[in-house]
């Protein structure tokens, strides 16, 4: 291998195996230290190093090149691109009510909550907080029991003032919110990237250490332009996908 040394990564067979790798590659590249060589390992090397066929390696290869990543250069090698950073992240558009409809249907087990100083990857959302109240939740199938995500809110410490926690074992935030605390929702942005799992994920939804999930990120505002709360919901990468249907009316 080169001075550029990938992370190591678990397979998990019921995904695309270059979808895995190419994410896999993807966060090594946008987390590598500043002194890390540009120059990637052959796909030789590298197929070797996830466990995969040369095949695999170059399809997930081929999605880093169109993502602006790596340049591949024929004779001299693939090399990633010195200005490589994350992209723009892809929002998903709908009504409040589809996306309570998404988060329903499952069975909610509270883990925990209470006050919290502000996150410090919150606090362009709460710059004005010194605290909010966090809710960890996690949500499994209502038929086999198997944990499918599990979902940490950030509320803002007035707001909360008017929840009751025994609600969100039976609705969803979004519905808590806007029908029985009566928060005036003007608008969620959503965000959904694709993550490694960590020891915390991992153990909560019952899937291997770095295999693939589905981070969602959902900042809802009040009618005055306020967060009132902060969503993060880690998905199973092998139950979940997320799709937009665009109208041309």
């Amino acid at each position: 291998m080169t001075a550029f040394a990938p992370d190591s990564l678990v397979l998990n067979r019921k995904l695309p195996l270059w979808y895995q790798v190419s994410q896999s590659l993807r966060a090594s590249i946008l987390g590598r230290t500043p002194d890390a060589s540009l120059r990637l390992p052959t796909e030789e090397q590298l197929a070797t190093h996830y466990g995969v066929s040369v095949l695999t390696m170059r399809q997930a290869l081929k999605e880093l090149e169109a993502e602006g990543l790596i340049s591949r250069h024929r004779r001299r090698g693939t090399f990633i691109e010195p200005g490589a950073r994350r992209g723009a992240p892809r929002r998903l558009l709908g009504s409040i009510d589809a996306i309570v409809a998404q988060q329903s249907g499952e069975l909610t087990t509270i883990l925990g909550h209470g006050p919290t100083p502000v996150p410090g990857e919150l606090v362009e959302y709460f710059p004005d907080e010194e605290e909010v109240v966090t809710y960890k939740r996690l949500r499994c199938d209502g038929e086999s029991g198997e944990p499918t995500n599990w979902a940490e809110n950030a509320v803002r410490s007035d707001v909360a003032a008017g929840l009751d926690v025994a609600d969100l074992e039976r609705w969803p935030m979004t519905k808590v919110l806007r029908d029985v605390v009566g928060v005036r929702i003007s608008k969620i942005t959503d965000t959904v990237e694709a993550r490694l799992a960590d020891p915390a994920t991992a153990d909560l939804l019952k899937v291997p250490l770095l295999s693939p999930i589905l981070h969602y990120t959902g900042v809802t505002y009040d009618r005055e332009g306020r967060v009132v709360d902060v969503a993060r919901i880690r998905y199973r990468g092998d139950r979940f996908s997320f799709s937009v249907t665009v109208d041309a009316h």
